[in-house]
C-alpha cells in the first residue's frame, strides 16, 4: 500500500553528484526530497568517476563551470568533509610528432585560464618514466589541476543536505509522474511526492523520466567508460607522476593509491543500464597503453565502467522546460560532472528560484541561456 502524499516545495530525482549537490543548494530555503532509485545514492555514473578537477577540459560552458566551482573544491566550508577534497596532480596532455599541431592550437585556446605551458619530450619523459622514448614529442601541462575525492565531496553534500532538513529517499524508483492543478505528483513503488518543482536530476535516465512526465526529451545520449587498475612496472607508481592523457583523448593513465588506473577514453552509446566492461574495450585499452608506456599489462587487477551522458553540443541542460511548468532539467553534464558541480548546483539552485545567478559565477562566464533547455531542438511531441 502506497504512503500518504508527502508535500514539498521540491522534489529532486536521482542522488547522484548533480541531485545531491542541487538539493543542498536549494535546502537552504526549500523543503526537499532526494529520490534515489538505487538502495545507495551515486551508485552508477558518480560512484564510478576517476574524476580530474581541470580548468581546461571540456567546452567553453563547463570551463567556465569549474572555474566557477574552484573555490569550493580548493577550500570547502568549515564541516563540509574530514578530508581535502582536492590532491594537486599535473596532468599531461601529450602529442606525438603527428599531433603537436593539436598542442599549440589547445595551448591558444586556454592560454591565461589556468598554469598551463608546453613541454619537450624530454622534459615530458623526465615526469614520466614509464612513457616510451620514442612515442611523445611534446605535451601541454596543466600544471594546477587536481585529483578529486568523490566520495568526500558527495557525501558532503549528502550531510549538507540533511542538516538544512532536507531528506534522502533510497529504493525509491520513480514509476510515475504527473502534472497536477498546483504542480507534480512523483510516485515511487511505495510513496508519492508532490511539488510545485521537480527536478530531473536522474542521469542516464533523465529522458526516461522526461518521457513519463509527457515531457519532450533532449535526446540524451549515454556513454560507456571504461577503466581498469592495473600494476606499476616496479610494483607501486609513484604518486607525484602527471596524469597522462592522448591530445586527441584516445587513452590517460594516472596514478591511483599506487597502481595505475588506465582508460581508452572510450565513448560507446549504450541505453541507461548498469554499465559493465566491454571485453573488446578492455582489450583496445591495453593496446593503447601499451603503445604508448612501457608496460606490459599481465593482470587486470580490477575493471568498470560508467555511463556519461550528453547532449549533442556536450554542454550541460539546467533550466525550466519551456513546455512544462515546475519541470527542471540538470543533465547531460558528460565527463564533467564532478568538476563543475558546485558552480553547476549553485547556479540551477538560482534558476530554480527565480534569483540571479551569483555574481562570482557570471564573472566566470556561466550563461544561463548557453544551459537552457530552450537551446535544444526537440520534437513537438514527447
Amino acid at each position: 500500500m502506497l504512503e500518504a502524499v508527502r508535500h514539498l516545495d521540491v522534489v529532486v530525482i536521482g542522488a547522484g553528484i548533480a541531485g545531491a549537490s542541487v538539493a543542498a543548494e536549494l535546502a537552504l530555503t526549500r523543503s526537499v526530497v532526494l529520490l534515489e532509485r538505487e538502495s545507495q545514492p551515486g551508485y552508477h555514473t558518480t560512484g564510478r568517476s576517476a574524476a580530474l578537477f581541470s580548468r581546461i577540459y571540456g567546452p567553453e560552458q563547463i570551463r567556465a563551470l569549474s572555474r566557477a566551482s574552484a573555490p569550493f573544491l580548493f577550500d570547502p566550508p568549515a564541516g563540509f568533509a574530514s578530508v581535502p577534497l582536492l590532491k594537486t596532480r599535473e596532468v599531461a596532455l601529450i602529442a606525438r610528432d603527428d599531433q603537436a599541431a593539436s598542442v599549440m592550437t589547445e595551448y591558444e585556446t586556454v592560454r591565461g585560464r589556468g598554469a598551463v605551458d608546453i613541454v619537450d619530450g624530454r622534459e615530458l619523459q623526465q615526469m614520466m618514466p614509464l612513457l616510451r622514448a620514442d612515442y611523445a614529442t611534446s605535451a601541454l601541462m596543466e600544471r594546477d589541476a587536481a585529483d578529486i575525492d568523490v566520495h568526500a565531496l558527495h557525501h558532503g553534500y549528502l550531510r549538507q543536505l540533511r542538516a538544512r532538513g532536507g531528506t534522502v529517499e533510497t529504493n525509491q524508483e520513480v514509476v510515475g509522474l504527473v502534472r497536477t492543478g498546483d504542480g507534480w505528483q512523483v510516485q515511487t513503488r511505495t510513496g508519492v511526492f508532490a511539488a510545485p518543482i521537480v527536478v530531473n536530476a536522474a542521469g542516464a535516465w533523465a529522458d526516461e523520466i522526461a518521457l513519463m512526465a509527457g515531457v519532450p526529451q533532449i535526446g540524451l545520449v549515454p556513454k560507456r567508460r571504461t577503466a581498469l587498475i592495473v600494476d606499476a612496472p616496479d610494483g607501486k607508481a609513484d604518486d607525484h607522476w602527471p596524469m597522462v592523457v592522448d591530445i586527441d583523448e584516445e587513452f590517460y593513465l594516472k596514478p591511483d593509491a599506487g597502481r595505475l588506473l588506465i582508460s581508452p577514453a572510450d565513448e560507446t552509446p549504450s541505453p541507461p543500464c548498469d554499465a559493465q566492461p566491454d571485453e573488446l574495450d578492455i582489450a583496445i585499452c591495453i593496446d593503447r597503453i601499451e603503445r604508448a608506456f612501457d608496460l606490459n599489462v599481465r593482470h587486470v587487477v580490477n575493471r568498470w565502467a560508467g555511463l556519461r551522458s550528453f547532449v549533442a553540443d556536450k554542454t550541460p541542460v539546467a533550466g525550466f522546460d519551456p513546455e512544462a511548468d515546475g519541470f527542471f532539467w540538470l543533465a547531460g553534464q558528460g565527463g564533467y560532472g564532478i568538476q563543475s558541480a558546485p558552480a553547476l548546483a549553485r547556479t540551477a539552485a538560482s534558476l530554480v528560484m527565480g534569483a540571479a545567478l551569483p555574481d562570482d559565477i557570471a564573472a566566470q562566464g556561466v550563461d544561463p541561456a548557453a544551459l537552457s533547455p530552450r537551446r535544444i531542438k526537440r520534437p513537438i511531441e514527447a
